[in-house]
């Protein structure tokens, strides 16, 4: 069996049936098989009525398979389904119906699971495309208007009711609400989404923070809320996806690559050995007949229709179960590749941290009461534009329940050291040591001790100094992500023997993090260059990598990896194309679910190719010495080919990660 048949079938299916006709069609063939055996077995009734009743199951049996063997033999193909059919007309020559009705029955039965898996997975990703609704509320100067999603514009602003999918994937400019966005990114908790600040000049897309964003097909909670349109409906994260899922079968998986081969040369040979077969009467002593039914046979023995569905069906199935989870495999190669790797490299920021800084530490010296401290960091800092300074005070503010008061005024911002202002007409001084050393400020060694025994522990530390004196130490640290440790624990579990962190951090920074979450060790100071010498290094000692990261600088280290997963994809362009993997949520927690299951659907794969080929390896020399009749070569051989996609179709159900 083969898999370039989605062509093929759009033309019968709708016609009776709709979608399933394939199934109901082999379904038919197997009810007037059984009837046709009853009638000839059972009653006295004329032969032209069980004869009758084979025609109608070859009929059903035979429609769909004849079209695509056709379509084929039309681009100069000979595929195994047109063996099937010679088979099944030679078997009918011989006078064998029931026999070459069984054929017809198990192999589109085969064939209509094989579909049926497909379009199972195929589904569960076009599901996708059903999750942008079809119209959006447009607000212009406070009317309001409907238009369908293709009209809609980058820079309209839509009008979100409660309840109901949001039309565009763009920035929250008005409202605030908690937006389901399981069906983009797999995560189970709606997530709180608040309007973004200012408008005026909005950072493009993937640079917004991701809780002023709102994805096409995700839905709102009980609040409305207005987007501004950043981008085109055929640009939105839900139409890069299915764009990608309909290319990821393109992407044949190396076992897949390995049987196509097989069959080119595999299928001639067979039909010049049944050919050959046919004239066996010259040699031995037996009818035409005779050989003749041995020819056709072990042409039915020797079709390869289970091998040519065994890995399909597993890698279909493998990745339809990875979508449901938010993840997006692409294609064959990646999750073959996926199970057999035993080193992992992490980039650090957003990756196995949360990508912000937080507070980690208050050290007020010189008895110097902690509230009063902070209550100067905080006025000073509120009044910076630094990133830093923005996380302290919000932290101060968050953890502490100090509020600002304005007290402080004429900051200034001194490049690479910090920043120095005025409280209560006094001078505050935050930032490095530099800082306090070249305002000749004293440095106790309390001060040096508490400031190096942070550093060690990969904090990013500021000397606070009032009056003239260093009144206190603060310092901040992007923390390791809450479900880090676990993850790697479990990754260690499954048998991921290295993982590495890379990072542009300091290496005091990158050594913490990794004592922290328990990785086998961490690379400092890298540059995006260094990362790919890196990447290069592993794969020298290692031959199979996987890089996982957040796919905006780390790309070419994630290109140069065997494969590279993608954390938080559904906002990030540069992430979807890139890696193999994406895992569309920001959560690393899913990484164990999806090496578990591409391991799984490598096991599966080797299983079924080992019943497909051990079922021809034992029936072709059996039916060639004539130690099998037709139904029976018929009943294993396409029983093999069932039991293949039933198998497949586990990975469907698959929960565990382990």
């Amino acid at each position: 069996m083969n898999n370039h048949t989605t062509h093929s079938h759009n033309h019968g299916h709708t016609m009776i049936f709709g979608k399933k006709t394939e199934l109901y069609f082999a379904i038919l063939c197997g009810i007037f098989l059984v009837l046709g055996f009853i009638i000839q077995m059972l009653t006295n009734a004329p032969n032209w009525l069980h004869l009758l009743s084979y025609l109608i199951s070859y009929f059903f049996g035979g429609y769909f398979i004849s079209i695509e063997a056709f379509q084929k033999i039309k681009k100069g193909g000979f595929d195994i389904d047109f063996l099937m059919i010679a088979a099944a007309i030679g078997a009918a020559y011989i006078g064998s119906w029931a026999e070459g009705a069984l054929l017809l029955f198990l192999f589109s039965l085969g064939h209509a699971l094989e579909h049926y898996a497909m379009n199972k997975a195929k589904k569960s990703i076009e599901a996708l495309s059903d999750l942008s609704p079809k119209t959006a509320i447009i607000k212009k100067d406070n009317h309001l208007t409907e238009v369908p999603i293709e009209n809609l514009k980058i820079g309209d602003i839509i009008v979100v009711k409660p309840n109901t999918k949001i039309a565009a994937d763009g920035v929250i400019i008005f409202g605030n609400s908690s937006i389901n966005q399981a069906p983009i990114t797999g995560e189970s908790m709606p997530v709180d989404k608040t309007a973004i600040s200012t408008t005026d000049k909005l950072p493009e897309f993937k640079h917004i923070d991701k809780k002023h964003i709102a994805f096409t097909g995700s839905i709102n909670g009980d609040s409305t809320i207005e987007v501004h349109v950043l981008k085109q409906s055929h640009d939105s994260t839900v139409a890069r996806l299915i764009k990608m899922v309909s290319e990821v079968e393109t992407q044949k998986s190396p076992t897949q690559r390995l049987t196509k081969k097989f069959e080119k040369w595999y299928v001639p040979i067979v039909i010049f050995v049944v050919a050959l077969l046919c004239f066996a009467y010259l040699i031995i002593d037996e009818t035409f007949n005779q050989s003749l039914y041995r020819a056709i046979t072990v042409l039915v023995a020797a079709s390869p229709c289970a091998l040519a569905i065994s890995t399909p069906s597993a890698v279909l199935s493998g990745i339809a179960r990875a979508a449901q989870k938010g993840v997006l495999i692409k294609g064959g190669k990646a999750l073959e590749d996926l199970g057999s790797i035993k080193t992992i490299a992490f980039d650090k920021t957003g990756t196995l941290t949360e990508g912000k800084p937080k507070l980690t530490n208050v050290i007020p010296l010189h008895n110097f009461n902690e509230k009063d401290f902070l209550q100067i960091v905080l006025e000073v800092e509120s009044l910076s534009n630094h990133p830093l300074a923005k996380a302290i005070a919000k932290d101060i503010e968050k953890l502490h329940g100090i509020h600002f008061n304005n007290h402080a005024n004429t900051i200034e911002a001194i490049q690479g050291k910090g920043v120095s202002a005025i409280y209560k007409n006094e001078k505050v001084l935050i930032g490095n040591l530099k800082l306090m050393e070249d305002e000749g400020i004293a440095i106790t060694d309390t001060v040096t001790s508490k400031m190096s025994s942070l550093l060690q522990n990969g904090h990013t530390v500021m000397l606070v100094s009032f009056k003239k004196e260093v009144i206190g130490i603060i310092s901040v640290m992007d923390l390791p992500r809450k479900t880090a440790a676990n993850t790697l624990q479990q990754l260690k579990a499954i048998g991921i023997k290295r993982m590495i962190m890379l990072t542009g951090d300091h290496q005091n920074v990158g050594d913490a993090i990794a004592k922290q979450i328990g990785l086998t060790e961490a690379k400092g100071n890298l540059l995006p260059e260094d990362k790919v010498a890196a990447i290069k290094n592993l794969l020298a000692t290692d031959t199979k990598i996987a890089m996982v990261g957040d796919g905006v600088n780390d790309a070419p280290a994630m290109a140069l990896s065997t494969v590279s997963i993608a954390m938080g994809a559904a906002g990030s362009d540069v992430a979807l194309e890139t890696a193999d993997v994406a895992l569309m949520s920001d959560k690393i927690e899913n990484l164990p679910f999806v090496i578990g299951l591409s391991r799984a659907s490598k096991r599966i794969i080797k299983e079924n190719i080992f019943i497909s080929l051990g079922v021809v390896a034992v029936l072709v020399p059996v039916t060639i010495l004539g130690l099998t009749n037709i139904g029976l070569a018929v009943f294993f051989h396409e029983g093999s080919t069932v039991v293949v996609v039933l198998n497949a179709l586990r990975l469907l159900a698959y929960k565990k990660h382990i």
